[in-house]
């Protein structure tokens, strides 16, 4: 379908430094946010094609409302798998009901139907930049996604938030979910950690992975967002 390259940020590196990991990777800080490995800019060719950022992090790390605070401020458009997966599975087609079934048995959709309603929302939409929240959760929806779609996204934004902090956040929120109790948000995490983790690192050396610092008031975490939109904002 369409082929991608994470665009450059020439304005917003002019804030950063280069510092060296053990591993040898490259990382580019300014303001508590990460930039790893940043690729060449894109092409003109590629302009009119949907511009897609992933947006991962764990229970907790606020990257849901940081979400709403991009979309509002940078005019993405705002796409929550779950939130896809639910609103099928109400509906009358084969695969909400397929999605239903699961449920009910403790299953999970498979990466392709989640991939799909994805593919779907990105081609109904008029708006042609998305942020895709909470996808991928694992290596299997990344390599469904990139198979599917036919590209990589354009880069991933990634809250990085300590254990602690996440897991207090999760039982103040008090959204009435059976789940948020702190041993269930705990293995949670632990899940988030051997499956979700790895889709980050592959990421990160593809150089395409923002790691934001996701501690702090919602505002904090925001002005650290904010120099990677507003760079992107002349490109997109």
């Amino acid at each position: 379908m369409y082929r991608r390259r994470l665009t450059s940020l020439p304005l917003f590196f002019s804030h950063f430094h280069q510092v060296k990991r053990a591993d040898q990777l490259k990382i580019y800080q300014a303001f508590s946010t990460e930039i790893i490995n940043p690729v060449e800019s894109e092409s003109s060719s590629t302009r009119n094609s949907p511009y897609v950022a992933f947006v991962l992090g764990g229970p907790g790390s606020g990257k849901g409302t940081q979400c709403l605070k991009i979309a509002e401020t940078f005019g993405f458009e705002h796409i929550g798998a779950g939130d896809l997966l639910r609103k099928e599975m109400y509906s009358s087609t084969e695969e909400g009901a397929m999605i239903q079934k699961l449920m009910r048995e403790g299953s999970i959709a498979p990466s392709e139907v989640t991939v799909k309603l994805i593919q779907k929302a990105i081609e109904s939409a008029e708006n042609r930049k998305f942020l895709i929240d909470g996808f991928p959760r694992s290596e299997e929806n990344r390599t469904a996604y990139e198979r599917i779609i036919g590209a990589e996204p354009n880069f991933v934004l990634f809250f990085d938030c300590p254990e602690e902090v996440m897991v207090k956040r999760v039982l103040n929120r008090n959204e009435g979910r059976v789940d948020d109790n702190e041993h269930t948000v705990k293995e949670r995490l632990k899940v988030y950690k051997a499956v979700t983790l790895p889709v980050v690192n592959h990421y990160a050396k593809k150089g395409k992975l923002y790691k934001v610092d996701g501690t702090g008031t919602q505002e904090e975490i925001f002005e650290r967002v904010r120099p990677i939109f507003s760079s992107l904002s002349s490109l997109v």
